[in-house]
């Protein structure tokens, strides 16, 4: 799993904004921030990665409501948006982008298939940008598809 061009263009991009960035993960478990740290130099820009894989994480380390994780799900725009912006809010940092979906092989639903990914950006002073995807693939095709989309998602905000 090599991002290398893409993390790096990344955090040119970031970089040259004076940005700082911290990553709110589920279904990747740290892969975005691992993906952009392995950049030399990165430190700069990436402040921290909340790996929230539990509920409880996601309302400890990010303000996630329990409520909407009872009414929604932990894979919901609504969870991947107040994922989003409570990294921003604990962090302190300028971004933050958030994932939460279902990697497989199990976890599915009839409504939640493997692969289903909710993508989240925000930015202060910028309206957060949330996306649905559905991955094919196996375990680490959709893991590998949602880190390469989150760093995408993270270069457009960025370039807002």
């Amino acid at each position: 799993m090599m991002f290398d061009e893409l993390a790096e263009k990344t955090l040119v991009t970031l970089r040259a904004k004076g940005l700082t960035l911290a990553t709110a993960e589920s279904c990747t478990g740290g892969l975005i921030a691992g993906a952009l740290t392995a950049v030399a130099g990165s430190s700069d820009v990436v402040d921290r990665g909340f790996v929230t894989y539990s509920n409880q994480a996601k309302q400890e380390m990010l303000g996630v409501l329990k409520a909407d994780l009872d009414s929604y799900g932990a894979v919901s725009d609504i969870v991947a948006r107040a994922m989003a912006e409570g990294g921003v809010k604990n962090a302190k940092t300028d971004m933050c982008v958030a994932v939460t979906g279902i990697a497989g092989p199990g976890g599915a639903t009839e409504t939640k298939p493997v692969g289903l990914v909710y993508l989240a950006c925000a930015r202060q002073g910028v309206k957060t940008v949330v996306e649905k995807q559905i991955f094919a693939g196996n375990r680490d095709e959709v893991r590998e598809q949602t880190v390469k989309r989150a760093l995408e998602l993270v270069l457009v905000q960025g370039d807002a």
